[in-house]
């Protein structure tokens, strides 16, 4: 089993009614999605809202995760920004707090060439010293997309470089040198399929146990199985992206009662009629009984 592998949660930030970060419910969060089958958590990335939380905030999030979850789960930091220097600093905190490995994008907006791609990742690797770094490919919200082969170089060329979490579909395959994580819900199983390791995931918020399945299903070789799986939690996955992560997932722990809906600015809550599709998503899934509040 690769150190890197199975279902690893893209873990969004809670933050309490005047909007702070509550370090007490994202424990409480951690060790609910560790129980109920994640592999592994990423603080701070994406989903957890990171162009909203400060450096502090982010480092004690990384903090609070790895005391609650100790040796029982990968806690994975997203340190990555279109900043350089910001990252390789973000990384050697998280470094310094026993993070188990960095997960760094692609630098948005300023969108540098290849020279200043390669010069970046290189940096940042630099900066993490021991700690292994996942790439983040995400062209849908970076504007760059890596190619296969350039991601290749940069694992021949930075031996801490070590996997990807690829959120480009259309490229999904395996890349010489690194690791393959699904980057996106429903491409899961498919990346199980081309000799993927796993995926860095948003649905195992609310169907953790089931993601689970189908990871442990595959790997025991049981492929019918994980497909069977699969195909029940297409509704799940395809009500997460209603509007734009982590609305959805939000709104849906709020409806289970798990945390709070609230999200920082520019993200807003979930609309009425999004609020009705992920409700919709988990009645089906018999999480929710019919006809409750929206």
């Amino acid at each position: 089993m690769s150190e890197f592998s199975g279902v690893l949660t893209a873990m969004v930030t809670p933050f309490d009614d005047d909007g702070a970060v509550d370090h007490d419910a994202a424990r409480a969060l951690a060790r609910r999605l560790v129980e109920q089958g994640s592999h592994g958590l990423v603080v701070a990335g994406t989903t957890g809202e990171s162009p909203t939380l400060s450096d502090d905030e982010k480092l004690a999030l990384v903090r609070a995760v790895k005391e609650e979850v100790g040796s029982r789960a990968t806690v994975i930091a997203g340190t990555g920004s279109n900043h350089t220097e910001h990252s390789a600093e973000l990384t050697r905190g998280a470094a310094r707090l026993g993070a188990d490995a960095a997960l760094v994008v692609t630098p948005y907006y300023n969108k540098p060439n290849r020279a200043g791609l390669r010069a970046h990742f290189q940096a940042v690797a630099a900066a993490a010293g021991d700690m292994p770094l996942i790439l983040y490919n995400i062209p849908s919200r970076s504007v760059i997309n890596m190619p296969v082969e350039f991601m290749a170089e940069l694992a021949a060329d930075n031996e801490n470089i070590v996997a990807v979490k690829q959120a480009n579909n259309d490229e999904l395959g395996p890349i010489e040198g690194l690791d393959l994580l699904a980057g996106n819900d429903e491409i899961f199983l498919r990346t199980l399929e081309l000799g993927g390791t796993g995926g860095i995931l948003v649905a195992s918020h609310l169907v953790g146990t089931e993601m689970r399945a189908i990871y442990d299903a595959f790997d025991a070789g049981d492929a019918a199985r994980a497909h069977e799986l699969n195909a029940e939690l297409t509704p799940v996955f395809e009500a997460l992206t209603v509007t734009a992560n982590p609305i959805p997932v939000k709104a849906g722990l709020e409806m289970l009662g798990v945390i709070g809906g609230g999200l920082r600015l520019p993200m807003v809550p979930a609309s009425a009629q999004e609020r009705s599709v992920v409700r919709a998503a988990l009645e089906r899934r018999g999480l929710l009984v019919g006809g409750g509040a929206a």
